[in-house]
């Protein structure tokens, strides 16, 4: 099996890498022989939208025949996730949504013809389902009896994800960041990782032998 672990918190020991961290390592204590292949957004910085590859999305006609080189780091990324049979993102949440280098890397996954085909009934996802495990960090509450602000990011990552194919996904929060001390964000990170559900992995087709590969 191959882990593909995506970070995208500009702190290098932020609540959102902890959480994504100790998800992958529960997927590990279950199949120990798991790959993980690492895709650091901040770390190594994800490039927005250039004029190139928004040309080539413009129409059909500039699709079929792109402008060179355009869709060779979407075709890259989205290789990555076709290689992998789970997913992880870490991701913390910016103003109720997503980070714009988490969206980087959708706007370079999110692909007419690549990942979704489009029908008058809208997107149809062109990559087989694989299980997602998305670890949020918010400062403030956003879901539970006590949230306090709307959620734009968990909505929005179902629909993208499930415009591609991948539609087995589960969000695990650490809510209110912001006003734990060490110890207790350690104790809600793993209080989170508890309520994650490894059923889908375990349902993965088994290959005869693994290699295991650990890239950093």
């Amino acid at each position: 099996m191959n882990i593909l672990h995506i970070d995208c918190s500009p702190r290098t020991e932020s609540h959102s890498r902890r959480l994504s961290a100790a998800l992958v390592g529960k997927l590990l204590d279950g199949t120990p022989n798991a790959s993980v292949s690492r895709r650091d957004l901040t770390c190594v910085p994800m490039p927005h939208v250039a004029s190139d590859y928004a040309t080539a999305l413009s129409s059909p006609a500039t699709l079929a025949a792109p402008p060179n080189g355009s869709l060779e780091f979407s075709d890259m990324l989205i290789r990555e996730v076709e290689a992998a049979d789970a997913i992880v993102i870490g991701t913390p949440m910016y103003n109720l949504t997503v980070p714009s280098v988490l969206k980087a890397w959708i706007d370079r996954i999110l692909r007419a013809g690549r990942t979704f085909a489009s029908t008058p009934a809208g997107k149809v996802g062109m990559l087989r389902d694989r299980p997602v495990f998305v670890g949020i960090a918010s400062g403030s509450v956003f879901s539970g009896e006590r949230a306090n602000q709307p959620d734009f990011l968990t909505p929005y990552l179902a629909v993208v994800l499930g415009n591609i194919g991948l539609k087995t996904v589960q969000f695990i929060p650490v809510q209110a960041t912001a006003f734990l001390d060490r110890d207790q964000a350690a104790s809600a990170t793993a209080a989170a990782v508890a309520t994650m559900d490894v059923t889908p992995v375990r349902r993965l087709p088994r290959p005869v032998a693994w290699d295991r590969r650990h890239a950093s």
